[in-house]
């Protein structure tokens, strides 16, 4: 009779032990889930993106540059050469000092 309260006390422990190994296993792998999905999202090309931006551009060089920024700081550039700012909120309400539009 003691060996088999014994017995049942240690199935019931190792059970209890296997439950929190997999309560752990399940949290690390969810936690790994959620930190991949905040870096998911794939940096734009840039250069790419500023040059069609700019080709119009009175000023290329200076376009080219604020462009630059503007999409380094928020991973988004307007289509086509001008406008289409609500595409881009990010890129539409960046100012200078002077409290000007920063990006073309």
């Amino acid at each position: 009779m003691a060996i088999s309260k014994a017995l049942l006390a240690s199935l019931f422990l190792s059970l209890l032990l296997l439950e929190q190994v997999q309560s752990i296993q399940t949290d690390h792998v969810a936690s790994n889930a959620i930190s991949e999905a905040a870096y998911s999202y794939k940096k734009i090309d840039c250069g790419g993106k500023c040059s069609a931006r700019c080709r119009l551009s009175s000023r290329p060089r200076l376009c080219k540059r604020a462009c630059g920024t503007c999409c380094a700081r928020c991973n988004c550039v307007p289509p086509g050469t001008s406008g289409n700012t609500q595409t881009c909120p990010c890129y539409a309400n960046m100012t200078t000092h002077g409290n000007r539009r920063k990006c073309p």
